[in-house]
């Protein structure tokens, strides 16, 4: 019995199964009038207008500050130091003096100078009269000619020892001078390396302490050699164009802060370094508050140009292939999505400048990218990004549609 209910069962639900697959396929052959097949919708998407802008390119490099000038002090006599005379770490100025040396021996050597060198004038007059008489009494022939020859030669040996005991006079000032070490140039002045009561020597290889002018100061900024051949043939073909921003130069501290004041591009040096490949640019920047010192790493943004043709778009609307290459999706007059593959420069701010791939008048895709496919249809709409402007590198991008 139980066998007969099973197979009961088992024909009846073969039965429903067949009368199932009767009833779907003369829906499909006849077309059946019940509801509606949901049909899917067309993908939205929101994209903008390519349309050229101008952009002023800048490189970010990083830099090391130096002094704007360096003194050395050295002694330019030997002696004593009796003083120091400023305080370590102070500011100075040009001419003021930092070391006194014992003066004693040098002023005694000028007041023994200057004695002979009396002693040399108080025998000239006598000298002379004699020459002044001789020449009388040689013309009577009462003199001989050797005679006035002989006077003649004392007053001129008189006249020179003069001369050389002023010079020796005039040198033995200036070392005397050179007893009250000097500052050559304003700036500030750092630790000495002597006290007071050591002995010094003339041009000693030690320098007694360093004076370095830290308002206005360099910034050494090296650049590859590849980049500023690129930069040059840019300029050259006029895919840039110099501006009056050309030579400034904007500074970051080393915790990222902003130095208040625009730098100048003073010169770039004439040699490469051969360990890095590189040429050193030199900027100058103002340095009031004693900010910047000398040996602090330093990034400067360096205008490099203007490009006035520049497409710049969304980095959001970026993708990339299974290679890592650059692309983007269009929509063409179809209202077809349409690959782009893309040559891209660098980022400003948060857009990519593009400089191949993306013709002006190009609807780019920015939102909706996972929803579409090449070749799939969509719909479009304008991409707002919040209603405002994004201001990237002082360069204003309104991003327009259709």
């Amino acid at each position: 019995m139980k066998n007969i209910k099973a197979k009961k069962v088992i024909k009846k639900i073969i039965i429903s199964g067949l009368l199932s697959i009767v009833i779907i396929s003369w829906c499909s052959l006849s077309g059946c009038k019940g509801k509606p097949q949901m049909m899917m919708p067309t993908p939205e998407v929101a994209i903008i207008k390519i349309q050229p802008q101008k952009a002023e390119l800048t490189t970010e490099l990083p830099g090391r500050t130096s002094a704007y000038r360096i003194a050395e002090i050295r002694p330019q006599v030997s002696g004593l130091i009796q003083k120091r005379l400023f305080t370590e770490g102070s500011d100075v100025n040009e001419g003021q003096v930092l070391y006194q040396i014992d003066p004693a021996p040098f002023e005694a050597a000028v007041n023994n100078v200057k004695a002979s060198l009396s002693r040399a004038e108080a025998t000239l007059p006598s000298i002379k009269l004699r020459a002044e008489r001789y020449q009388e009494l040689l013309a009577d022939k009462a003199v001989s000619q050797q005679e006035y020859d002989d006077v003649t030669s004392s007053l001129k040996q008189a006249e020179a020892e003069i001369q050389f005991y002023k010079a020796r006079l005039d040198s033995a000032n200036i070392d005397l001078s050179y007893t009250k070490i000097t500052a050559p140039i304003s700036g500030r002045i750092g630790r000495s390396n002597i006290t007071d009561g050591a002995m010094v020597t003339a041009y000693q290889p030690v320098a007694l302490a360093t004076i370095q002018q830290l308002d206005p100061i360099y910034v050494d900024v090296p650049q590859s050699t590849t980049e500023m051949l690129r930069l040059n043939r840019h300029l050259r073909d006029g895919k840039l164009n110099k501006n009056e921003n050309q030579n400034k130069v904007k500074l970051f501290l080393e915790d990222g802060t902003e130095y208040p004041l625009m730098g100048a591009l003073q010169f770039r040096d004439v040699t490469v370094d051969q360990t890095t490949a590189s040429v050193t640019y030199r900027v100058v920047f103002q340095n009031p508050e004693n900010i910047l010192l000398p040996g602090m790493f330093t990034r400067v943004v360096v205008v490099e140009g203007v490009q006035e043709q520049a497409i710049l778009i969304p980095q959001q609307s970026i993708m990339r292939d299974t290679k890592g290459n650059p692309l983007a999706l269009i929509v063409n007059e179809d209202k077809a999505v349409e690959p782009r593959m893309l040559v891209i420069d660098r980022a400003i701010g948060n857009q990519w400048l593009v400089t191949s791939g993306l013709e002006i008048g190009d609807r780019l895709i920015v939102e909706g990218l996972q929803k579409v496919r090449p070749g799939a249809v969509v719909k479009t709409v304008l991409f707002k990004p919040n209603k405002e402007v994004v201001k990237t590198n002082e360069v204003k991008h309104t991003v327009e549609g259709e």
